[in-house]
């Protein structure tokens, strides 16, 4: 069966070891949502699911398709089309002042320093940042420098952004800010996170555990499994 045109995302038995520990064996999925949650333990597979996207990773066997690309083989055009954003900006943020970041991936898609510079400074006034341009990343909190992130890549105007945990270290009130930025773009988005709160609001939620789907639906109907699921465990190893 072919993808259809709503299908930006499907998966078919797709695996991934890392030396020989299995990631994922034999995962399928398909996904047509634009704002997907992916849920799971520390080493359930989010951060590896996400990666495979974008060809920062490459399945080891199946099949993998982004908004109709192979990210394996179509690996430039994979990095245009899906955005990612770190847990850490750290892991980002490669130049030292804000609009030399922001201006960095226009340069990328050959514009001159003085059209990236222009296209920049227009991304950062339609989020309220103009005046960050002239500042060292140095002088921006985690949140602001988090939120350059998100800038960035939204600048680029991906089809894609994949997240990777974005909002963990963040307080509630930059939690939100950022929250609202996301729920405005036009971009498919799929989250990685803890942050239940944040999950439910997307439009589907895929639980993930040891590279395997235990649950996949309706966000409040994935969080009450998965809550559930831990407090089980909890009370097997005597904490509650």
């Amino acid at each position: 069966m072919g993808q259809t045109s709503d299908e930006w995302l499907k998966l078919e038995e797709v695996a991934f070891s890392r030396g020989r520990k299995p990631v994922f064996q034999n995962l399928s999925l398909t996904c047509s949502e634009r704002r997907i949650g992916l849920l799971g333990d520390n080493g359930a597979g989010k951060s590896t699911f996400l990666r495979l996207l974008n060809g920062l990773l490459s399945p080891q066997q199946g099949r993998l398709q982004v908004v109709g690309l192979n990210p394996a083989s179509d690996v430039s055009e994979a990095m245009r089309a899906v955005g990612f954003v770190f847990q850490n900006p750290d892991h980002q943020i490669v130049f030292p002042t804000v609009l030399e970041e922001m201006s960095f991936g226009f340069r990328t898609r050959g514009l001159t320093r003085a059209e990236s510079s222009a296209r920049a400074l227009e991304w950062l006034d339609r989020y309220g940042c103009a005046h960050w341009a002239e500042l060292s990343v140095d002088e921006l909190s985690d949140g602001q420098r988090q939120k350059l992130c998100i800038m960035s890549v939204l600048a680029l105007e991906p089809s894609v952004i994949a997240l990777d945990e974005p909002f963990s270290s963040l307080d509630l009130s930059t939690r939100l800010e950022l929250a609202d930025l996301l729920a405005r773009a036009p971009q498919h988005l799929i989250i990685a996170s803890h942050d239940l709160d944040l999950l439910q609001t997307m439009e589907r939620l895929i639980w993930l555990d040891q590279g395997r789907i235990i649950a996949d639906g309706a966000p409040g109907d994935v969080v009450r499994l998965y809550v559930e699921s831990c407090r089980r465990h909890a009370r097997r190893r005597g904490m509650v």
